[in-house]
């Protein structure tokens, strides 16, 4: 059964549809989060370097972006339902034939390649069905699905250490691939909006002066992409935004693939080492639902607050290595998670304001395999120079440092986008003419 409403419906069974998108964050991000557990237990297993180590999980963020574009040009054919449940056999899969152990090869093609496989293939659709479905509460539903990430790693942490303890890590690999087959549950839950692929997302500033961020106004215009939008990729805005994504993500998964060795390091306990995991899940879920929270007042632009964010991130990540003890450790690991919750609690609804929702499927598609670029040689990088300063505190300061460059491209946007709308105004200005200048064309969103 589908929904007939050409608005998207801002509740009802999109709550449904929210609580969905949460478990198969919980079962994809959390899971590809927390695996820094496997990080010394498969190093010492297969006697390599930790850069050789790493790219599992740089391949896994890889396939993730790359096989976005994939997802979306399936949701827009197909329905994001099917695709959710292609993912879950693919995940369950990766983790599967992982178990065998084979040879670091076979480790790339399984928890790296079909994981990651799997988890674009949730990740994606899920996300973006939940923009479908809520319009003026889109920053609160993006950020309560997110939180599924956090809210599973707080337990995947201590759960994922356990499975190790008991099982090794061949066998908690099989049975964390076991609980992903949940991921196909969720997809049968996710009912298709039928006209969620024409919504037109029109922007306006509040008139009430008050610097409020855009808010959304459903047009009921019928439907103007049915195919996947390539042509994206000459907006200049939407290129800005994907500068940002591909920095980010050489900066977001560094921390969590390093702060087990780092704390090993320390001398801290192993026990200890797993709380520190759940401690950034807990604050990385307070600081999602409180960014969405404020996000939805619209008091404060979306990408003024993600740029607050990415700059915080940044020097949570620069005081992080100053940490020489578990107490110290949890106090800059909690800054850190709760920044990157808050981050992650804005930026999907950023790009929904950057393009639109009739080109968001598209977008996100797109936006996560330019971000590949990053993701894939990010964690490799840390770990270059992690192994040539022979102390994991250099990744962290590589981390952070990308992440002030990301922050600049937001500011560009930004500027960008104020210029575009100040040129707008002024040409459609009553009794003023048009000016056929160049810049002014050049200015004009697409």
């Amino acid at each position: 059964m589908q929904t007939k409403d050409s608005n998207p419906p801002d509740g009802g069974y999109g709550w449904v549809v929210v609580v969905s998108a949460f478990m198969v964050m919980g079962l994809t991000a959390a899971v590809l989060k927390t695996f820094g557990l496997f990080f010394v237990e498969i190093q010492e297993h297969f006697d390599e370097l930790a850069s050789t180590i790493s790219w599992i999980t740089s391949v896994t963020i890889a396939i993730f972006h790359l096989g976005a574009p994939v997802a979306s040009s399936l949701c827009v054919k197909y329905t994001h339902r099917a695709v959710v449940i292609t993912g879950g056999l693919l995940a369950f899969s990766g983790m599967a034939l992982g178990f065998l152990g084979l040879n670091m090869v076979w480790m790339y093609a399984t928890t790296g390649f079909l994981q990651g496989l799997g988890i674009s293939f949730s990740w994606t659709p899920a996300i973006s069905i939940v923009s479908h479905y809520f319009s003026k509460k889109r920053a609160l539903a993006n950020a309560i699905a997110s939180a599924g990430e956090c809210a599973f790693a707080f337990t995947f942490g201590p759960f994922f250490q356990w499975l190790i303890g008991q099982y090794g890590w061949k066998g908690a690999l099989l049975i964390i691939g076991g609980i992903q087959l949940n991921i196909c549950v969720c997809g049968v839950l996710m009912r298709p909006l039928t006209s969620s692929c024409c919504l037109e997302t029109s922007h306006s500033e509040t008139p009430s002066g008050n610097g409020a961020s855009r808010i959304d106004k459903e047009d009921k215009s019928p439907i103007t992409h049915k195919t996947f939008n390539w042509m994206l990729v000459r907006r200049p805005e939407f290129v800005l935004y994907a500068m940002f994504g591909i920095l980010a993500a050489m900066s977001f998964f560094v921390p969590p693939l390093f702060l087990v060795p780092l704390s090993y390091s320390l001398g801290i306990d192993e026990s200890w080492t797993a709380s520190l995991l759940s401690i950034l899940a807990m604050v990385d879920f307070a600081g999602r639902l409180l960014c969405g929270w404020y996000a939805n007042l619209h008091v404060t632009k979306t990408i003024h607050l993600l740029v607050m964010t990415i700059t915080l991130i940044s020097t949570s990540l620069m005081l992080l290595p100053l940490a020489n003890n578990y107490l110290s450790l949890a106090i800059f690991t909690g800054f850190y998670g709760f920044f990157f919750g808050t981050t992650v609690a804005v930026h999907i609804t950023v790009l929904a304001d950057v393009v639109g929702m009739s080109d968001f499927d598209s977008a996100l598609g797109l936006f996560m395999f330019l971000r590949s670029t990053g993701g894939f040689l990010g964690p490799p990088l840390a770990g270059l120079i992690v192994d040539m300063a022979g102390d994991y505190r250099a990744g962290f300061y590589m981390a952070g440092a990308t992440l002030v460059l990301a922050a600049v491209f937001l500011v560009i946007l930004d500027q960008f986008q104020q210029r575009s709308e100040r040129g707008s105004q002024t040409n459609t200005k009553p009794g003023k003419l048009t000016l056929p200048y160049p810049s002014l064309h050049f200015l004009k969103l697409q």
